[in-house]
């Protein structure tokens, strides 16, 4: 009998600790899964937080290039700078700026940089190819047949294609003969290839703007015009990522560097500063295909983040910046990515 009650103890024991050892677990488990609730909402609350800061700083880069546009700035001192003068400036490090319980950095490219396959000539179109290795023939059917592409008529140019080439193929499709709406569709035209696209050329265009004409609201009135006010078969030397740069007439590796070198300080602000850096033999190559002026198209990108936080949220837009609109700018575009 007496036997019988130490057994029963023992199993006893045994099973106070089988349920203490899942009380444990169940205890962890529930710990554990609390961590990661409070992770999970902390991140999401941060993540919020974040992206709004962003959307703040690309709100106040528009007010930034709006109010640069109205009083273009003028050369400031390093004491101004000292002072919390934001230098709006395209392609260059601009510094963080502290926003509400966060901050947010902003980086804007103005398209101006880019060839605008929509109005670019057949000399711009032919120099942007420049820098990639393809032969003469090669770059005169894909520039043909980019002027084909876009032209509103359905006869083909010397090395160029329209709809005969085009149905032809073994996935058959029409020449569009508009305007460009995105960049991708330059892999739709005759003679270009993946490898000339994604090795860079897709960062040396811009199809923007892609009309004939654009509308204006003023508030008072909806008017249409032509847009004849910008050069798009120039270059802005400020703007050009140092590819399109090695794209230009005698254009050297060193050169390029030494223009971005530059900019990493400030801006060109006329083309005797160019001419000093280029020499003359190179600049008098380059000079019909650059220019100082931008265009109204710039791409802005906004990096919020909260304090002592690790998510940053990103926003990017493309947005036009005109004071005749109603707004005085408009997105045209959300980029993801």
């Amino acid at each position: 009998m007496k036997r019988y009650a130490a057994d029963n103890k023992g199993i006893a024991l045994f099973l106070v600790l089988w349920v203490l050892v899942l009380l444990m677990v169940i205890v962890g488990e529930f710990c554990h899964a609390m961590k990661t609730e409070v992770k999970i909402t902390r991140n999401f609350k941060e993540s919020t937080q974040a992206y709004y800061i962003a959307r703040a700083g690309m709100n106040t880069a528009i007010i930034g290039l709006i109010e640069d546009k109205i009083s273009p700035p003028k050369a400031t001192s390093e004491e101004d700078e000292e002072e919390g003068t934001i230098k709006w400036r395209i392609n260059a490090a601009i510094p963080e700026i502290p926003f509400g319980q966060g901050r947010f950095e902003i980086r804007i490219e103005n398209q101006s940089g880019k060839v605008n396959i929509n109005r670019a000539g057949k000399d711009l179109l032919r120099m942007m190819l420049s820098s990639f290795d393809c032969g003469d023939n090669e770059k005169n059917v894909i520039v043909d047949s980019i002027l084909d592409w876009r032209d509103k008529d359905r006869f083909h140019r010397l090395n160029g294609a329209e709809d005969d080439y085009y149905q032809g193929l073994p996935e058959p499709y029409d020449c569009k003969d508009a305007d460009f709406d995105s960049i991708d569709e330059l892999l739709l035209v005759k003679g270009m290839t993946e490898k000339i696209f994604y090795d860079g050329l897709k960062d040396m265009v811009t199809v923007y703007p892609h009309n004939d004409s654009i509308t204006i609201n003023t508030g008072r009135r909806t008017t249409r015009r032509r847009k004849t006010d910008y050069n798009y078969n120039k270059i802005n030397i400020n703007s050009a990522s140092i590819q399109m740069l090695k794209a230009l007439p005698l254009m050297t590796d060193d050169l390029a560097a030494e223009i971005v070198e530059y900019r990493k300080e400030k801006d060109f602000v006329s083309m005797t500063d160019l001419s000093g850096l280029l020499g003359p033999e190179v600049y008098q190559a380059v000079i019909r295909y650059i220019t100082l002026k931008t265009s109204p198209y710039f791409i802005i990108k906004s990096i919020g983040a909260v304090e002592e936080g690790s998510v940053k949220q990103e926003v990017k837009a493309l947005v036009k910046i005109d004071l005749k609109l109603k707004d005085r700018y408009l997105v045209l575009q959300w980029i993801k990515g």
